[in-house]
């Protein structure tokens, strides 16, 4: 009579922390298998995630499209970008460029309400 999946699960579920042990050592040297190396990749894998969930505190702000009413979007540009005249703003409206790098999330958020007023569409990263 051949031993079931649940047979089998129901024995190890009654066995000691030790002779799990000695149960898991035992299959490593007969099929020549570690059961260290998968637990190491599934423990990476949550640790590059949560990397990755930290909020993000710097944006940039870029132009997708000018919109109809450009001229509106570079006085826009001007009053964001201080020192900028008025044919570097024209050529950064036109060229689609970044408006602002490395700003705050509410800072980022203003600068592209007042361009989306002025007719542009707007991209924040």
């Amino acid at each position: 009579m051949a031993l079931t999946k649940d047979d089998i699960l129901e024995a190890i579920a009654n066995m000691t922390v030790l002779e799990v042990s000695e149960l898991v050592k035992a299959m490593e040297e007969k099929f020549g298998v570690t059961a260290a190396a998968p637990v190491a990749v599934a423990a990476a894998g949550p640790a590059a995630a949560a990397e990755e969930a930290e909020e993000q505190t710097e944006f940039t702000v870029k132009l997708s499209d000018s919109g109809a009413k450009k001229i509106d979007v570079i006085k826009a540009v001007r009053t964001i970008v201080s020192g900028l005249g008025l044919k570097e703003a024209k050529e950064l409206v036109e060229g689609l460029g970044v408006v602002k790098e490395n700003v705050s999330k509410d800072e980022a958020a203003e600068i592209k309400k007042t361009l989306e007023d002025a007719g542009a569409k707007v991209e924040v990263k």
